[in-house]
């Protein structure tokens, strides 16, 4: 079956977050009348007999999976535990709890670093499980690759189109700006604001500044699924992103531009830098006819609107 259906149910998890709030966004602006969502109060997707009895009653045609527990560095390293539970949980709920209820086509939202820690540069899809993992972020990292071989798995057995996207460092409107739980661009942005405000001399930035990031605009991460899922893309995993990185220098020199602090950068090289590169190839998603239109600065500037409006 390509395409979708205008006025079909489409059930958007995870529809108050980053992701999930640009995929309604999306919807919206094409067309998409019947998008079905549900708070964490109204739903638990924890709660298997509650998300099992919901996607049989609900039965949407098409199901987007932005619904996860993710945060930067410091909260993946810190809460290992909770990281790798929820996620394994609210994704078995659902991917199982859709083909229980007879729904055939999913698109699940994975994560760039699901790949080796050394990996050869830029990543291509094959390879995902060639290598250690990023020791920070592996218990995330094991629960986004028991996701996308939970949908290779039911595809293969039942026939369903389940795809997985791996996004590169999403960043844009609805982004979590909390100091120990976001990630780098929205804390730099932060930071680098409450620096202005107060004004400070010096910007301190985790790390060394010298490892590469790859950032792309959440609506067009957004785009990029609605694309697959339009096109009938039926299975495996697809790299979102942009092509293009920058160091963390650069990213905050950038944000410190846009955001109108003239101070100096600082290092602090006590904290943890992560993986030294991570590049997408995002080859596939070229030859499908898509590719990301927001350029960085662009996308910042976007993003810190947001971020005084909120």
């Amino acid at each position: 079956m390509l395409g979708m259906v205008k006025d079909a149910k489409i059930y958007v998890a995870g529809h108050l977050g980053l992701v999930g709030s640009a995929l309604v966004r999306n919807l919206q602006a094409k067309g998409y009348t019947n998008i079905i969502r549900r708070t964490r109060s109204e739903l638990d997707l924890l709660d298997q007999q509650a998300v099992h009895a919901f996607l049989k009653f609900e039965k949407p045609a098409y199901i987007f999976m932005a619904a996860a527990k993710v945060g930067g560095i410091y909260a993946n390293n810190t809460y290992r535990a909770d990281f790798i539970y929820e996620n394994l949980v609210v994704e078995a709920n659902i991917i199982h709890g859709a083909h229980l209820a007879g729904i055939g086509r999913l698109c699940f939202l994975g994560s760039s670093c699901i790949y080796p820690r050394d990996c050869p540069q830029p990543i291509k899809e094959e390879y995902l499980l060639t290598g250690p993992l990023e020791p920070t972020n592996e218990p995330y990292a094991i629960a986004k690759i028991a996701g996308i071989k939970l949908c290779e798995s039911y595809n293969r057995q039942y026939g369903s189109q389940y795809v997985s996207v791996m996004p590169t460092n999403l960043y844009g409107p609805n982004d979590n700006y909390d100091l120990n739980n976001s990630h780098v661009l929205p804390a730099l942005m932060r930071k680098a604001h409450e620096a202005k405000v107060r004004g400070d001399k010096e910007l301190v930035v985790w790390g060394s500044g010298k490892p590469m990031r790859e950032f792309l605009y959440v609506d067009d991460m957004a785009d990029a699924c609605v694309f697959l899922m339009e096109r009938g893309v039926k299975e495996g995993m697809v790299n979102v992103g942009t092509g293009q990185d920058v160091t963390i220098r650069e990213l905050a020199e950038t944000v410190m531009s846009v955001v109108g602090f003239k101070g100096e950068i600082v290092f602090d090289a006590s904290k943890p830098d992560g993986m030294p590169r991570k590049l997408l190839n995002v080859d596939r998603m070229r030859a499908l006819g898509w590719q990301a239109q927001t350029p960085l600065r662009d996308g910042i500037a976007k993003a810190y609107a947001d971020f005084l409006s909120n």
